[in-house]
Protein backbone atom coordinates (compact mmCIF):
# COMPACT_ATOMS: atom_id res chain seq x y z
CA UNK A 1 0.00 0.00 0.00
CA UNK A 2 1.40 3.24 -0.46
CA UNK A 3 2.42 5.59 1.89
CA UNK A 4 0.22 8.11 1.03
CA UNK A 5 -2.88 6.57 1.32
CA UNK A 6 -2.76 5.78 5.21
CA UNK A 7 -4.30 8.17 7.81
CA UNK A 8 -2.22 10.17 9.84
CA UNK A 9 -4.86 10.79 12.70
CA UNK A 10 -5.91 8.19 15.25
CA UNK A 11 -9.48 6.41 15.50
CA UNK A 12 -12.37 7.87 16.90
CA UNK A 13 -12.64 5.56 19.62
CA UNK A 14 -13.57 8.25 22.97
CA UNK A 15 -14.86 11.04 20.39
CA UNK A 16 -18.19 8.96 20.03
CA UNK A 17 -21.28 10.19 21.62
CA UNK A 18 -22.03 13.36 23.42
CA UNK A 19 -19.54 13.61 26.35
CA UNK A 20 -18.94 12.83 30.09
CA UNK A 21 -20.23 15.77 31.36
CA UNK A 22 -22.99 15.80 29.48
CA UNK A 23 -24.04 12.64 30.38
CA UNK A 24 -23.76 13.23 34.26
CA UNK A 25 -25.88 16.01 33.91
CA UNK A 26 -28.20 14.44 31.87
CA UNK A 27 -29.02 11.60 34.55
CA UNK A 28 -28.34 14.15 37.75
CA UNK A 29 -31.61 16.32 36.11
CA UNK A 30 -33.75 13.48 35.06
CA UNK A 31 -32.69 11.73 38.81
CA UNK A 32 -33.95 14.82 40.26
CA UNK A 33 -36.97 14.89 38.21
CA UNK A 34 -37.77 11.47 39.03
CA UNK A 35 -37.31 11.89 42.72
CA UNK A 36 -39.78 15.26 42.75
CA UNK A 37 -42.19 13.33 40.54
CA UNK A 38 -42.49 10.32 42.76
CA UNK A 39 -42.71 12.72 46.17
CA UNK A 40 -45.20 14.19 44.63
CA UNK A 41 -47.73 12.05 41.99
CA UNK A 42 -45.75 8.03 43.56
CA UNK A 43 -44.70 7.72 40.29
CA UNK A 44 -42.81 4.65 41.45
CA UNK A 45 -45.04 3.30 43.99
CA UNK A 46 -46.09 0.41 42.65
CA UNK A 47 -42.62 -0.71 40.83
CA UNK A 48 -41.18 -0.26 43.87
CA UNK A 49 -43.14 -2.58 45.67
CA UNK A 50 -43.04 -5.14 43.08
CA UNK A 51 -39.11 -4.66 43.21
CA UNK A 52 -39.62 -5.18 47.41
CA UNK A 53 -41.43 -8.21 47.26
CA UNK A 54 -39.00 -9.67 44.14
CA UNK A 55 -36.04 -9.38 46.70
CA UNK A 56 -37.70 -10.38 50.01
CA UNK A 57 -36.59 -14.05 49.59
CA UNK A 58 -33.34 -13.07 49.21
CA UNK A 59 -33.53 -10.70 52.71
CA UNK A 60 -35.05 -13.44 54.31
CA UNK A 61 -32.55 -15.83 54.04
CA UNK A 62 -29.13 -13.24 54.26
CA UNK A 63 -31.01 -12.74 57.31
CA UNK A 64 -31.20 -15.75 59.04
CA UNK A 65 -27.92 -16.35 60.25
CA UNK A 66 -27.87 -13.08 62.37
CA UNK A 67 -31.33 -13.90 63.81
CA UNK A 68 -30.02 -17.17 64.53
CA UNK A 69 -26.82 -15.91 66.45
CA UNK A 70 -29.12 -13.83 67.96
CA UNK A 71 -31.65 -16.43 69.27
CA UNK A 72 -28.75 -18.21 70.33
CA UNK A 73 -27.24 -15.61 72.39
CA UNK A 74 -30.70 -14.65 73.44
CA UNK A 75 -31.21 -18.42 74.62
CA UNK A 76 -28.11 -18.38 77.05
CA UNK A 77 -28.36 -15.11 78.87
CA UNK A 78 -32.24 -15.75 79.24
CA UNK A 79 -31.48 -19.24 81.01
CA UNK A 80 -28.68 -17.60 82.82
CA UNK A 81 -31.12 -14.74 84.21
CA UNK A 82 -33.59 -17.72 85.30
CA UNK A 83 -31.21 -19.60 86.98
CA UNK A 84 -30.50 -16.36 89.18
CA UNK A 85 -33.97 -15.53 89.73
CA UNK A 86 -34.61 -18.53 90.41
CA UNK A 87 -31.56 -18.75 93.46
CA UNK A 88 -32.97 -15.14 94.23
CA UNK A 89 -36.18 -16.83 94.73
CA UNK A 90 -35.87 -19.46 96.71
CA UNK A 91 -33.43 -17.12 99.19
CA UNK A 92 -36.25 -15.09 99.22
CA UNK A 93 -38.95 -18.09 99.95
CA UNK A 94 -36.59 -19.24 103.00
CA UNK A 95 -36.52 -15.48 103.97
CA UNK A 96 -40.11 -15.44 103.49
CA UNK A 97 -40.87 -18.18 105.51
CA UNK A 98 -38.87 -17.62 108.32
CA UNK A 99 -40.60 -14.21 108.66
CA UNK A 100 -44.17 -15.80 108.18
CA UNK A 101 -43.55 -18.01 111.22
CA UNK A 102 -41.81 -14.92 113.29
CA UNK A 103 -45.83 -13.41 112.29
CA UNK A 104 -47.74 -15.72 112.88
CA UNK A 105 -46.06 -16.16 116.48
CA UNK A 106 -46.65 -12.84 116.84
CA UNK A 107 -50.39 -12.21 115.55
CA UNK A 108 -50.61 -15.12 118.72
CA UNK A 109 -49.23 -13.57 120.98
CA UNK A 110 -50.70 -10.57 120.41
CA UNK A 111 -54.12 -11.94 120.80
CA UNK A 112 -53.72 -13.85 123.85
CA UNK A 113 -52.48 -10.35 125.23
CA UNK A 114 -55.42 -8.36 124.24
CA UNK A 115 -57.58 -11.08 125.92
CA UNK A 116 -55.84 -10.67 128.71
CA UNK A 117 -55.96 -7.21 129.12
CA UNK A 118 -59.57 -6.90 127.59
CA UNK A 119 -59.44 -5.07 125.25
CA UNK A 120 -61.27 -4.54 121.78
CA UNK A 121 -59.81 -5.43 118.95
CA UNK A 122 -58.17 -3.65 116.42
CA UNK A 123 -60.54 -1.53 114.11
CA UNK A 124 -60.21 -2.46 110.67
CA UNK A 125 -59.93 0.62 108.55
CA UNK A 126 -61.84 0.39 104.83
CA UNK A 127 -59.49 1.00 101.60
CA UNK A 128 -59.92 1.22 98.27
CA UNK A 129 -56.73 1.35 95.44
CA UNK A 130 -55.73 3.80 93.18
CA UNK A 131 -53.13 4.83 90.77
CA UNK A 132 -50.57 7.81 90.53
CA UNK A 133 -50.84 9.99 87.68
CA UNK A 134 -48.84 11.94 87.63
CA UNK A 135 -46.90 14.89 89.82
CA UNK A 136 -47.98 17.89 90.31
CA UNK A 137 -46.43 21.11 88.47
CA UNK A 138 -45.41 23.25 91.43
CA UNK A 139 -42.17 23.24 92.16
CA UNK A 140 -41.80 24.15 95.53
CA UNK A 141 -44.28 21.22 97.17
CA UNK A 142 -44.04 17.31 96.73
CA UNK A 143 -47.77 16.32 95.71
CA UNK A 144 -48.79 13.54 93.05
CA UNK A 145 -52.47 13.30 92.14
CA UNK A 146 -54.21 9.63 92.47
CA UNK A 147 -57.22 8.58 90.03
CA UNK A 148 -59.66 8.79 92.44
CA UNK A 149 -61.83 11.24 93.33
CA UNK A 150 -64.80 12.27 95.62
CA UNK A 151 -67.31 10.40 92.69
CA UNK A 152 -64.88 7.29 94.76
CA UNK A 153 -65.31 8.02 98.35
CA UNK A 154 -62.16 9.57 99.03
CA UNK A 155 -62.21 12.12 101.60
CA UNK A 156 -59.42 14.92 102.61
CA UNK A 157 -57.05 13.34 105.40
CA UNK A 158 -56.77 10.24 103.96
CA UNK A 159 -53.89 7.86 104.45
CA UNK A 160 -52.19 7.07 101.46
CA UNK A 161 -49.58 3.50 101.23
CA UNK A 162 -47.97 1.67 99.31
CA UNK A 163 -46.48 -1.52 99.50
CA UNK A 164 -44.18 -0.62 101.68
CA UNK A 165 -45.42 2.13 103.81
CA UNK A 166 -46.91 5.62 104.52
CA UNK A 167 -46.66 7.47 101.26
CA UNK A 168 -48.38 10.47 102.61
CA UNK A 169 -51.94 12.04 103.18
CA UNK A 170 -54.78 13.21 100.76
CA UNK A 171 -55.15 17.06 101.02
CA UNK A 172 -57.20 17.96 98.09
CA UNK A 173 -59.80 16.07 96.66
CA UNK A 174 -61.52 16.72 92.78
CA UNK A 175 -64.58 15.17 91.52
CA UNK A 176 -62.55 12.23 89.44
CA UNK A 177 -58.40 13.21 91.19
CA UNK A 178 -57.52 13.91 94.51
CA UNK A 179 -53.98 15.39 95.35
CA UNK A 180 -51.64 13.72 97.77
CA UNK A 181 -49.09 15.70 99.61
CA UNK A 182 -46.44 12.98 100.41
CA UNK A 183 -44.46 12.52 103.98
CA UNK A 184 -41.33 14.61 102.61
CA UNK A 185 -43.35 18.09 102.03
CA UNK A 186 -42.15 20.56 103.72
CA UNK A 187 -45.60 21.33 105.11
CA UNK A 188 -46.39 18.15 105.99
CA UNK A 189 -46.12 16.50 109.63
CA UNK A 190 -46.96 12.85 111.25
CA UNK A 191 -46.88 11.37 115.04
CA UNK A 192 -45.00 8.79 115.12
CA UNK A 193 -43.37 5.87 117.72
CA UNK A 194 -39.80 4.57 117.79
CA UNK A 195 -40.34 0.60 118.08
CA UNK A 196 -37.18 0.00 119.69
CA UNK A 197 -37.90 2.29 122.56
CA UNK A 198 -41.36 3.37 122.61
CA UNK A 199 -41.06 6.75 122.35
CA UNK A 200 -43.58 9.23 120.24
CA UNK A 201 -42.46 11.77 118.26
CA UNK A 202 -43.66 14.00 115.26
CA UNK A 203 -41.59 13.56 111.97
CA UNK A 204 -41.58 16.87 109.46
CA UNK A 205 -40.82 16.63 105.84
CA UNK A 206 -36.93 17.55 105.17
CA UNK A 207 -36.72 19.85 102.25
CA UNK A 208 -33.24 21.14 102.59
CA UNK A 209 -31.07 20.67 99.44
CA UNK A 210 -28.80 18.29 101.59
CA UNK A 211 -31.50 15.70 102.73
CA UNK A 212 -34.25 16.79 99.74
CA UNK A 213 -36.40 13.49 100.04
CA UNK A 214 -36.52 12.62 103.68
CA UNK A 215 -37.93 13.11 106.95
CA UNK A 216 -36.54 14.99 109.93
CA UNK A 217 -37.67 14.07 113.52
CA UNK A 218 -38.02 16.68 115.80
CA UNK A 219 -37.75 18.46 118.51
CA UNK A 220 -35.76 14.78 120.36
CA UNK A 221 -33.95 15.71 123.55
CA UNK A 222 -30.04 15.76 122.91
CA UNK A 223 -30.10 12.57 125.10
CA UNK A 224 -32.74 10.84 123.41
CA UNK A 225 -32.20 7.04 123.31
CA UNK A 226 -32.48 7.47 119.41
CA UNK A 227 -29.85 5.43 117.36
CA UNK A 228 -29.18 4.84 113.81
CA UNK A 229 -31.38 2.47 111.91
CA UNK A 230 -34.35 2.66 114.60
CA UNK A 231 -37.78 1.71 112.99
CA UNK A 232 -40.40 4.82 113.33
CA UNK A 233 -44.05 3.65 112.53
CA UNK A 234 -47.42 5.30 112.96
CA UNK A 235 -48.33 6.11 116.68
CA UNK A 236 -51.75 6.49 115.46
CA UNK A 237 -52.24 9.46 118.55
CA UNK A 238 -53.60 11.82 116.07
CA UNK A 239 -56.61 10.02 115.20
CA UNK A 240 -55.73 9.81 111.03
CA UNK A 241 -52.93 7.36 110.75
CA UNK A 242 -54.13 3.77 111.73
CA UNK A 243 -51.06 2.89 114.28
CA UNK A 244 -48.37 0.49 113.04
CA UNK A 245 -47.92 1.63 109.66
CA UNK A 246 -44.12 1.74 108.78
CA UNK A 247 -43.23 5.44 108.38
CA UNK A 248 -39.15 5.95 108.28
CA UNK A 249 -36.03 4.26 109.11
CA UNK A 250 -33.17 6.75 111.40
CA UNK A 251 -30.45 7.50 108.85
CA UNK A 252 -28.20 9.87 110.57
CA UNK A 253 -28.62 11.75 114.74
CA UNK A 254 -26.68 14.63 115.36
CA UNK A 255 -25.86 15.47 118.82
CA UNK A 256 -24.68 19.13 119.18
CA UNK A 257 -23.33 20.66 122.89
CA UNK A 258 -24.93 23.90 121.99
CA UNK A 259 -28.37 22.93 121.50
CA UNK A 260 -31.20 21.00 123.60
CA UNK A 261 -32.47 19.23 120.81
CA UNK A 262 -30.96 16.51 118.46
CA UNK A 263 -31.09 16.45 114.61
CA UNK A 264 -32.53 13.31 113.66
CA UNK A 265 -32.75 12.73 110.20
CA UNK A 266 -34.31 9.95 108.51
CA UNK A 267 -35.35 8.33 105.09
CA UNK A 268 -38.89 7.35 104.37
CA UNK A 269 -39.73 3.48 104.10
CA UNK A 270 -42.28 4.12 101.32
CA UNK A 271 -41.07 5.36 97.79
CA UNK A 272 -41.75 8.69 97.72
CA UNK A 273 -39.26 8.93 94.69
CA UNK A 274 -41.69 6.15 92.43
CA UNK A 275 -45.29 5.47 93.97
CA UNK A 276 -47.30 3.54 91.16
CA UNK A 277 -50.06 2.00 92.73
CA UNK A 278 -51.44 3.20 96.28
CA UNK A 279 -53.92 2.41 99.05
CA UNK A 280 -56.27 5.14 100.11
CA UNK A 281 -57.40 4.54 103.77
CA UNK A 282 -60.22 5.93 105.07
CA UNK A 283 -59.70 8.43 108.11
CA UNK A 284 -59.78 6.70 112.02
CA UNK A 285 -62.40 9.64 112.91
CA UNK A 286 -62.65 8.06 115.93
CA UNK A 287 -65.66 9.54 117.79
CA UNK A 288 -64.47 10.91 121.35
CA UNK A 289 -66.16 9.69 124.19
CA UNK A 290 -68.56 11.65 125.24
CA UNK A 291 -67.72 14.58 128.31
CA UNK A 292 -68.62 13.41 131.89
CA UNK A 293 -71.59 14.88 133.19
CA UNK A 294 -70.29 17.30 136.77
CA UNK A 295 -71.44 15.44 140.18
CA UNK A 296 -74.08 16.28 141.50
CA UNK A 297 -73.17 18.57 145.09
CA UNK A 298 -73.77 17.25 148.12
CA UNK A 299 -76.77 19.01 150.40
CA UNK A 300 -74.45 19.65 153.54
CA UNK A 301 -71.40 20.53 151.49
CA UNK A 302 -72.92 23.76 149.94
CA UNK A 303 -73.58 25.01 153.59
CA UNK A 304 -70.28 24.27 154.74
CA UNK A 305 -68.55 26.00 151.64
CA UNK A 306 -70.23 29.03 153.26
Amino acid sequence: MPPGTLERSAPPFFRQGPSALSRLALYSALALFLMVADARFQLTGALRQVVATGIYPVQWLMLQPVEFIARGSGYFESLKTAQQDADAMRKQMVAMSQRAMQAEQLMQENARLRQLLNLRPRLETPAQAAQVIYDTADPYTRRVVVDQGRMAGVEPGSPVLDEKGVLGQVTRVHPFVSEVTLLVDRDQAIPVLNIRTGVRGVAYGDPVAGHAGGLELRFMPANADVVEGDLLTTSGVDGVYPPGLPVARVLRVERRADSAFARIYCVPIAGVQGARHVMLLKPMAEPLPERPEPAAELPGKKGARK
